[in-house]
């Protein structure tokens, strides 16, 4: 959002989000964005809020955060040398003007076939436990990721371009040129 011009500030939503592994990639992410976003709509209903979930999926199952370092590699391991979904859901909302627009962003991204030597090499240069699919595309993502076919800042957090779109359609504009 920085990069982008935006004015804004960041406020944690703490909202316990839903792990229902019945239900879809898809649902999951916009329930969990949805609910993100009334947390925060009613603490600023005069402010636009923006909230989003992201999860990553393969073969049709979503990972979440890893549950520890262990978790982790497993999830790097089921990742190496196959192409997974990254899903954003991001929810617009303003309680004062009666507003809210939703949309999904999906972006298919391809890891290198990596052994448990590289695997580990990896984990040891990031955090991956506050990362969804436990990796972080941003922090040395060159040396897991080979192709990344739609939008590259959904993967590393938030679906940019979409969303620039979406706060444009609302009269929001970038508060300075990004020379972009």
């Amino acid at each position: 959002m920085t990069e982008a011009g935006y004015d804004f500030r960041v406020e944690p939503s703490n909202v316990e989000e839903v792990h229902d592994e019945t239900a879809g990639l898809h649902e999951l992410t916009m329930e969990n964005a949805a609910a993100k976003a009334r947390h925060a709509a009613a603490l600023f209903p005069d402010h636009l809020v923006i909230a989003a979930d992201t999860l990553v999926a393969i073969d049709g199952c979503a990972l979440t955060k890893p549950a520890d370092m262990e978790d982790a590699e497993r999830m790097i391991a089921k990742l190496a040398g196959h192409t997974h979904e990254v899903c954003t859901s991001v929810v617009l909302r303003c309680d004062t003007a009666g507003l809210e627009r939703r949309f999904e962003v999906v972006t298919a991204v391809t890891f290198k076939p990596l052994n448990a030597e590289e695997r580990c090499a990896y984990l040891a240069l990031i955090n991956p436990l506050d990362k969804a699919g436990g990796y972080a595309a941003q922090e040395h993502g060159d040396k897991v990721i080979s192709a990344v076919e739609g939008s590259w800042t959904n993967v590393v957090g938030l679906p940019m371009e979409r969303l620039a779109a979406e706060l444009s359609l609302l009269g929001v504009m970038p508060k300075k040129e990004t020379g972009a």
